[in-house]
């Protein structure tokens, strides 16, 4: 989530349902300072009546994706934290749904943009909500605040094309009694430097599919077949693609092992330059890409990160040579 070319530590792991997992904080030169730092990993389940993990849901769920209908951060169902009046922390933030969409928000108040899933970003950016799609990271500055104050960290209603996110809290904030603040926030956080420049030619085209299916409703695929074999990728050739969406539902395009960096959004340059291994790519839209194998040879993937569609075949695999 940060500089990767310094060792991980691991943070804020998760324990739900027998299962655990968690986020792992790398840290490199020249980070910002701020008042304090927290990792919330952010998830929902469905359960049964009795408490259990609900079954799988046939149809609705390969087609949709599996919803929960219970929220977590950290694996606790809403919980309440607080923040001290006049401080400015670092939240990093995880989208581990396994398909559920999130457009964060705190309680509509404008926070910093830091950083995204491969690092800091070159500048900080304002905003008051942003879209994870799942396996989406961010990092954020949030606060100053008011003592007294209580925030809602939740999803804003998101229209993910043939799905409604209809949104809900994920947790409290409440902002406690005053505290000395030694956030600093350069203006400048990182230098990327771009792998494109100019207008340029893709060198292939990834294309995210679905048909009816009398047996299971839906298929999901790329390029024509589930679980596709994809051409090959060299060591140290530059690799611009373009992924398009040809279904009338949002897809978050994972890269396995990879950094990319977005050329073009449905045609329009993106709002700030940055490494991701995550994009979201809009029902009928086309996201470009450019990435560079490095010397990591071997069979790697991507897949749409709704769980439920790269299990029924919106994935590749390709590899990398020498």
């Amino acid at each position: 989530m940060s500089a990767h070319e310094v060792a991980p530590r691991a943070s804020a792991w998760v324990r739900t349902a027998g299962l655990a997992y968690g986020a792992l904080v790398v840290r490199g030169p020249g980070e910002p300072h701020l008042d304090g730092e927290r990792v919330l990993v952010l998830d929902d389940l469905k359960l049964d009546r009795k408490g259990n993990l609900a079954r799988f849901g046939g149809f609705k769920e390969r087609h949709e994706g599996r919803r929960g209908d219970t929220r977590l951060v950290n694996g606790e169902a809403e919980p309440e934290f607080e923040i001290a009046a006049g401080q400015v922390e670092r939240w990093r933030i995880v989208n581990a749904s396994s398909s559920r969409y999130v457009l964060l928000s705190i309680g509509s108040r404008p926070f910093t943009i830091l950083g995204t899933d491969g690092g800091l970003i070159p500048e900080p950016v304002t905003a008051v909500k942003v879209l994870l799609a799942p396996a989406d990271r961010v990092e954020l500055a949030v606060g100053p605040f008011s003592e007294g104050e209580i925030l809602g960290l939740e999803s804003l209603p998101y229209d993910r094309g043939m799905v409604k996110e209809h949104g809900g809290r994920y947790a409290m904030v409440r902002v406690g009694s005053p505290a000395p603040s030694r956030a600093q926030i350069p203006t400048t956080l990182r230098t990327i430097e771009p792998l494109i420049t100019g207008d340029v030619t893709p060198d292939r085209t990834v294309q995210l599919q679905a048909r009816t299916s009398l047996r299971r409703g839906v298929d999901w695929m790329v390029q024509g077949e589930a679980h596709h074999h994809a051409d090959p990728a060299r060591v140290g050739e530059l690799q611009v693609g373009d992924v398009v969406n040809e279904t009338k539902m949002d897809h978050p395009f994972h890269l396995h092992g990879f950094f990319f960096q977005v050329i073009e959004l449905n045609g329009a340059p993106p709002e700030f330059l940055s490494w991701e291994d995550t994009i979201n790519v809009p029902a009928k839209g086309r996201v470009r890409i450019a990435w560079l194998p490095d010397d990591r040879p071997g069979s790697w993937m991507y897949h749409c990160h709704i769980l439920e569609h790269h299990a029924a075949g919106m994935m590749a695999h390709f590899n990398v040579i020498p």
